[in-house]
């Protein structure tokens, strides 16, 4: 099965949602609401694997933030504030003396973020692996969600496009925590750019129930279209609203449609980003 359908076997396994948690699996975080609170907590889980996310030849303070911003990505495309993090660490005996220069990138971007490192774990392992569970906060019922995109709205992105694509690995990326806060009450919906355009789009199209028409993309300098279009982890923010939103529109939500058909310059756009177990 490829990553979307083990999704939706778990989706179909878990209990429904009820009670104090208000959204579970399939967005960026899980909301859960406390009884009595005035905001809802938002709660995302980001595993990062040498080899997959990663080579170990980049120098541990880049592994550090890279691993940090990408749980905060999820964050801001809810919208959210980030309030606290837990580290899990597994790494080789070898590499155990850059475990602090691990932490000191990891640090730098939870300083300027205003994130507070809580706890976590230590383990050793034959590569290094990383799971990083971020809590953040939105006011009562202001998270942004993916599933709320309207025929009519138009799409935007935040950025250029397959940078990371391009310089494999290498990009660092920057979490679009202001902006997102900024998209609330005014973006319908909203999701990061983790695995790909085509993928993501069609995850937000899915979820919404309805289909959409890609105009053109920002492409980066020095990246090709195709790898705008599906290559991973440019960490940007895609996001559907009315006209006059912060960004760069790229299109617009054309109808409802159940089966997620998007186009691009008129022709069918199938979500063939980064998927684990294509």
């Amino acid at each position: 099965m490829t990553e979307l359908e083990w999704i939706e076997h778990l989706r179909r396994r878990l209990p429904a949602v009820h009670g104090e948690l208000v959204l579970g699996i399939g967005d960026d975080c899980a909301i859960y609401r406390p009884r009595g609170a005035r905001e809802d907590l938002l709660l995302t889980t980001d595993l990062m694997i040498e080899g997959v996310h990663f080579r170990s030849e980049e120098t541990p303070e880049f592994i550090g933030h890279k691993g940090l911003a990408r749980a905060l990505s999820d964050i801001a495309a809810m919208g959210g504030e980030p309030k606290l993090c837990l580290v899990s660490l597994a790494v080789p005996k070898t590499w155990a003396p850059h475990v602090d220069a691990f932490y000191r990138g990891l640090l730098r971007l939870a300083r300027q973020t205003g994130t507070q490192v809580a706890g976590g774990d230590m383990s050793s392992a034959d590569r290094i692996m990383i799971d990083i569970v971020v809590c953040g906060a939105v006011a009562k019922g202001m998270a942004l969600r993916r599933d709320a995109a309207k025929p009519g709205d138009a799409i935007y992105v935040s950025g250029a496009l397959g940078r990371s694509a391009k310089r494999a690995y290498r990009s660092r990326p920057v979490p679009r925590l202001q902006l997102g806060r900024s998209l609330r009450g005014r973006a319908s919906a909203c999701i990061d750019l983790s695995d790909g355009l085509s993928i993501d789009l069609y995850r937000m199209c899915e979820a919404s129930g309805v289909s959409a028409r890609v105009e053109r993309l920002p492409v980066a300098t020095g990246a090709t279209l195709e790898q705008a279009l599906h290559g991973g982890e440019d960490y940007e923010l895609l996001y559907t609203g009315p006209a006059g939103l912060p960004g760069i529109m790229v299109g617009r939500v054309v109808g409802l449609d159940p089966a997620a058909l998007i186009t691009f310059r008129d022709e069918p756009l199938l979500p063939a980003g980064y998927d684990h177990f294509a």
